[in-house]
């Protein structure tokens, strides 16, 4: 069957326009799509605050339920690091052994933040941050996310969106056309949320493992939130905008070059173990027609909403409760190493050859910076002073984005989806994102101000 004679069957295979249930799946596909793209990408201002109306949602529950929140968290934990051993699944692999084990530990970590955390543990840089900065955050807004997850990939609007998006993809990321939405998702919103979404897509066979790797270490970066926290830590809200899609350039452009380059290269190219694989097909005519066909598929396929929403809200659950120990284990292990161990000193002579190449002001003190994403991406904009130059705080705000993989949560969270990345893999490929992010983002920043 040839291209063209494929895609006038799928259009054919449509309820005929102007019935009343085309009308009415017309109606849901809208409406649909509508509440997943406001949730996600339009923002909205309350009590004086600009951001998407789900990290609103999230603040709202953390605001009025307070008292609540703090054992909501150690109960998913103590799920969390209770899983592996109920199942048996701590032994499969070395991996999975270490991390479990380390779970133990963010259970005691967690255990000891709601009741008398020790002064070393008190540290606001070190327990309260990892308790509120990132637990909280991560633990509320992946099970309120994947309340509203179905909206963007359940009823069509991937499939929708994929189809005029294909011939950009595939060519330049490597990737099907329905990631573009998981990849914006994944980088204006939250980087916890966009794995949960590359998670079940991978298991419903819409990726490869290739696929769903390049989109989880590509795109899954920071939320936009916390871009605007760490642009105000190195005074530049002035230059907002402009740090905003010198980021998100230099990012997808920097995951454009890793995925022709191992370990990202040799990740297997073959679809989740028991899935339907479900590959995007060419479209050379009718793109409209043909892009409204599969995505009124998509919906009129799907259950129902109530049964996405809940689904998908187990799902969120389960993949907060399998983050939340490691982020009180690594995250606080990291933590640690970098505030009372000269570890980051010596990594900062890894960067330091690259800093001085690009001509980047105070090479090693940016190389130090840089080094210490890897615990955490705000500890670099911690590095360095508002005072340094304007050069130097741009690229490291850049690159504390593009550089993606961190081990006080960023790390934990990709280990707890299906996606077979290794732990080597993911530091591997963060050592080549952030030398290939100060090697692009420093000559824009000297072109730029």
């Amino acid at each position: 069957m040839t291209e063209k004679t494929r895609a006038e069957t799928q259009t054919a295979a449509m309820t005929p326009v102007g019935t009343p249930g085309a009308r009415k799946d017309a109606v849901k596909l809208i409406v649909f799509s509508l509440i997943g793209i406001v949730v996600f990408f339009v923002p909205i201002t309350m009590k004086g605050k600009s951001s998407i109306p789900l990290d609103h949602l999230v603040t709202l529950v953390r605001e009025y339920a307070g008292p609540v929140v703090p054992w909501l968290m150690l109960a998913m934990i103590l799920v969390g690091s209770a899983r592996p051993f109920v199942t048996g699944s701590w032994k499969q692999t070395p991996t999975k052994i270490v991390f479990s084990v380390l779970n133990v530990v963010g259970l005691f970590a967690a255990i000891l933040m709601v009741t008398r955390p020790p002064a070393w543990l008190a540290d606001p840089d070190i327990g309260p941050f990892l308790w509120k900065t990132l637990v909280q955050s991560v633990g509320l807004i992946v099970p309120i996310g994947a309340i509203f997850l179905g909206f963007l990939i359940g009823f069509g609007l991937m499939e929708f969106v994929g189809v005029f998006v294909r011939p950009i993809m595939r060519p330049i990321w490597r990737t099907p056309g329905r990631s573009a939405v998981d990849a914006v998702a994944s980088f204006v919103g939250s980087y916890s949320l966009g794995l949960l979404i590359t998670n079940r897509v991978y298991k419903a066979g819409g990726y490869t493992t290739r696929e769903a790797a390049i989109v989880a270490v590509g795109f899954s970066t920071v939320s936009v939130t916390f871009m605007v926290v760490v642009a105000n830590a190195l005074d530049l809200m002035d230059y907002w905008l402009m740090y905003f899609f010198v980021s998100l350039v230099v990012t997808f452009l920097v995951t454009a070059i890793t995925v022709r380059i191992p370990p990202l290269s040799r990740v297997p190219d073959k679809y989740y173990p028991g899935s339907t694989p479900t590959p995007e097909e060419a479209v050379t005519h009718n793109r409209f027609g043909v892009a409204w066909s599969q995505a009124l598929g998509t919906l009129r396929s799907t259950p129902g909403v109530f049964r996405v929403i809940w689904a998908n809200f187990k799902d969120g659950v389960m993949m907060a409760s399998s983050i939340l120990p490691s982020i009180m284990s690594v995250g606080l292990i990291g933590l640690l190493l970098a505030k009372h161990t000269p570890i980051f000193d010596w990594l900062a002579w890894i960067f330091y050859p690259v800093a001085w190449l690009v001509r980047l002001p105070e090479p090693l003190m940016a190389g130090k910076a840089v080094g210490l994403g890897l615990v955490e991406m705000f500890l670099p904009s911690a590095e360095i002073s508002p005072d340094e130059s304007l050069i130097l705080r741009f690229v490291i705000a850049v690159v504390s984005v593009s550089g993606i993989i961190f081990l006080s949560a960023m790390v934990p969270s990709i280990l707890a989806t299906e996606i077979p990345l290794k732990f080597w893999t993911l530091i591997v490929i963060w050592f080549e994102r952030v030398v290939l992010s100060l090697l692009i983002t420093t000559p824009i920043a000297y072109l730029l101000l």
